[in-house]
């Protein structure tokens, strides 16, 4: 039985975000939404849970695969609003298809399948901007040619 190998840490290659400022999101089927970006959660990329292979010849160790299908996971913004977002929300976009892009520091695209499933705002109060979570959900599916569809980072020069 072969034993586990040792990897040494490599040099990362590419260019690391040093700032945050300014991530923007847009929404293809209404790109000036009534919304203001505070904060930014990209998706994730989540390979699920993982599958048990244990089986009753197994001897001291539950052994486990990993899956084959990945998914984009859905994430959310804090942005300051307009109230006429409400009427953007129902007439445009909650539950509508679209492509959504995430746009980093850098200049860096991330372009994907989406919808946006949530708007809640948070309470109002004196003396505070009022502001709302936004949930948007990636569908991973191309809803013009019916295909399943992967994201698309497009990277400035030099990441």
């Amino acid at each position: 039985m072969a034993a586990p190998s040792t990897t040494v840490r490599s040099t990362p290659t590419g260019i690391k975000l040093d700032e945050g400022f300014s991530t923007k999101i847009a929404f293809s089927r209404l790109a000036a939404a009534s919304f203001w970006e505070k904060t930014v959660q990209p998706p994730g990329v989540d390979g699920g849970e993982p599958v048990d292979i244990t089986t009753m010849h197994n001897l001291v160790w539950r052994t486990r695969n990993p899956r084959v299908l990945k998914d984009l996971a859905p994430h959310t913004v804090k942005a300051a609003y307009d109230p006429n977002f409400y009427n953007q929300i129902v007439n445009t976009l909650v539950n509508a298809k679209g492509c959504v892009t995430v746009r980093f520091p850098d200049g860096s695209t991330l372009d994907y399948y989406g919808y946006l499933q949530k708007f809640e705002p948070d309470q109002i109060e004196e003396g505070k901007q009022p502001e709302a979570t936004l949930t948007i959900v990636p569908t991973n599916w191309d809803y013009v040619n019916n295909v399943e569809a992967a994201p698309v980072l497009t990277s400035v020069s030099g990441t």
